[in-house]
């Protein structure tokens, strides 16, 4: 395929993705708003007022970077993982892998499809807090890099989650019982120094961890880890999940029925 035609075939899965997450929106963005306000309402405003600051800041700013970051991963890997494992339920995607469009082009237009809907979920949960608190951005640089690069690498984690999956239960137990755990304890609400220094570098391991800490640098202008640490591990992850991305859809294995 010549590159006019890479750019058609890219352009038309995430084309068809957009249009899958937009035809649902009720079930795809009007609940990372509803839950989002209940985060505000009752870890803002409610638990907050009785904390008082963190990190220098009312528990309320503190915590908004984290549940912003928290929606967009959640969305960006929920959209890939269920819009490829049906795709792959269905067999249509043997028809891509058959096709003469490179494989990275099928990947990264599931992958754009996912940050897409990551990046507007992010819009949307942050007008929702606006309603709670006032937001400052300390570096609007860093705020859409780090979104990206998040987007980016839990849409990829999605994918591989797809791929392994064998129904549509397999696509929740990693969410249920690896993604909600790593958000919780990625420091969303709460600071590191906290932490003993022991579970403080234990916490290290989690990717999430770098994820919040550097958004909540672009927002706020603080962080518990160096932000060149943060971008250079996030990069790190996209990396080896982008590569095994790759290795999965080159073998096919797990694809092809």
């Amino acid at each position: 395929m010549n590159p006019t035609e890479q750019y058609r075939a890219f352009m038309t899965i995430v084309r068809k993705e957009v249009r899958r997450y937009m035809r649902i929106w009720t079930q795809t963005l009007l609940p990372s708003a509803i839950t989002m306000s209940l985060y505000f309402v009752i870890f803002g405003s409610l638990i907050g007022s009785r904390i008082g600051e963190m990190g220098g800041f009312s528990y309320m700013e503190f915590v908004v970077p984290g549940l912003i970051m928290m929606a967009i991963v959640t969305n960006s890997y929920s959209n890939v993982v269920s819009s490829f494992f049906g795709s792959k339920f269905n067999h249509s995607v043997e028809e891509l892998l058959v096709s003469p469009t490179p494989n990275y082009v099928i990947l990264m237009g599931y992958v754009v499809g996912g940050v897409s809907r990551g990046l507007l979920v992010a819009v949307v949960v942050t007008l929702v807090s606006l309603f709670f608190t006032r937001l400052h951005i300390h570096s609007y640089f860093v705020v859409v890099v780090i979104v990206l690069m998040t987007s980016t690498l839990f849409a990829l984690a999605g994918f591989i989650n797809a791929v392994f999956a064998n129904s549509f239960d397999d696509i929740s137990i990693i969410p249920t019982f690896v993604l909600t755990p790593l958000i919780y304890l990625g420091g969303v609400f709460y600071s590191m120094d906290l932490l003993p220094e022991f579970w403080a570098g234990v916490s290290k391991l989690n990717p999430l961890v770098y994820v919040v800490n550097a958004f909540r640098y672009g927002v706020l202008g603080v962080s518990d880890v160096s932000l060149g640490v943060a971008f250079g591990m996030i990069a790190l992850f996209t990396v080896i999940a982008f590569a095994y991305s790759m290795h999965l859809l080159n073998s096919g294995k797990r694809l092809r029925q």
